[in-house]
């Protein structure tokens, strides 16, 4: 009877992991739908919200089972509450063992020092304890309202933008890739908070019951400084999904035109022969410059608006809005050298 009840809490075990992990990719693509046409932040603020307690008590439940063989009783868990920095603090102090490896003991570091982390950390946490119903504490005239979520996010966003993308503003070409510059980055963070505890997992450092559930979580375990940042985590949202998608498939006579053609000037890129941060998935790229002003992108034989007058003309995506581009990695170099294919020859 003992063991089929300790089947029993070990699929249930596992179905919250299984669903922090859903939760928390969601509410990755959800930060990553934020746009100047889309600002529901509630949804990512759920959805992470859940996820991070989810994950954290699965956590702790795990760490327990290490060290005392059995999982925690009812009364613990209920103790344990919904504020994430004290379940982070709780798996830092008495489950989160280093083993002095070099990743894990920076993993360590993060989790307990990163100023951007606590940051975003808080603004979640106060969300899912009480601030969800900010709005409601202003309309019953609480003298003690919650903290307004949206506005501390909003400010740590500004925080962003002062460290370089706000010089985008400027260039109608690129400003959209500030939206992609800031999800980008708080997505880096998250990843890595994810990910130092899916290390314990895959490393064997909860013990080796957890290690059993580190399939599940395994690729966050396996998110690293050069994995940082580069998922398109929108493809598991229905938002994307349902957005029609503004591409041209080529044809034959596209090729033709674009050979004979005086007005087109083209060329092909190569992720090897770029000097920077290739921005996207393929591997190589051909830029398209139409009459000196529409500079068109084809990736894998389909044509993405690189410049804002090209969407406006060819009612086509951007590569970052289609998502064949890197979210946070800028495509402004492509443009200027698709313009300056005009004072090249045919």
């Amino acid at each position: 009877m003992k063991d089929r009840q300790e089947i029993f809490k070990n699929f249930a075990l596992l179905d919250e992991i299984e669903t922090a992990s859903k939760l928390i990719k969601l509410g990755f693509g959800e930060i990553q739908n934020i746009n100047p046409s889309n600002d529901f932040y509630f949804l990512p603020f759920q959805l992470l919200s859940q996820g991070f307690e989810r994950f954290m008590k699965s956590y702790i439940c795990l760490g327990y089972y290490n060290v005392n063989g059995s999982y925690p009783p009812l009364a613990y868990i209920k103790k344990l509450g919904h504020d994430l920095e004290a379940l982070k603090n709780t798996i830092l102090d008495d489950f989160f063992d280093d083993q002095g490896k070099y990743y894990l003991v920076e993993d360590r570091k993060f989790l307990a020092s990163d100023v951007d982390f606590k940051n975003l950390l808080y603004i979640l946490s106060e969300f899912g304890k009480m601030a969800r119903y900010h709005n409601y504490d202003i309309i019953s005239g609480n003298q003690k309202p919650s903290v307004n979520p949206r506005e501390l996010w909003e400010d740590f966003e500004r925080e962003i933008l002062d460290k370089g993308s706000i010089r985008k503003y400027d260039n109608r070409d690129i400003e959209n890739e500030v939206f992609g510059d800031i999800s980008r980055y708080v997505i880096i963070v998250f990843e890595k908070f994810v990910s130092a505890l899916a290390r314990q997992f895959n490393f064997g450092t909860l013990g080796d019951h957890a290690k059993t559930f580190s399939g599940y979580i395994f690729d966050f375990g396996m998110l690293y400084p050069d994995k940082w940042g580069l998922t398109d985590y929108r493809m598991n949202t229905t938002r994307f999904k349902q957005q029609p998608k503004k591409v041209h498939k080529r044809t034959l006579a596209d090729e033709i035109e674009r050979k004979v053609n005086p007005n087109f000037r083209f060329r092909k890129i190569k992720r090897y022969e770029y000097d920077g941060e290739w921005p996207f998935y393929a591997d190589e790229v051909i830029i398209e410059l139409r009459h000196k002003h529409w500079c068109i992108i084809t990736i894998d034989g389909h044509d993405y608006a690189l410049n804002g007058s090209a969407v406006g003309k060819y009612k086509l995506e951007s590569p970052h809005e289609a998502g064949m581009a890197m979210l946070g990695v800028s495509i402004g170099d492509f443009i200027t050298m698709a313009l300056a294919l005009s004072g090249s020859n045919p």
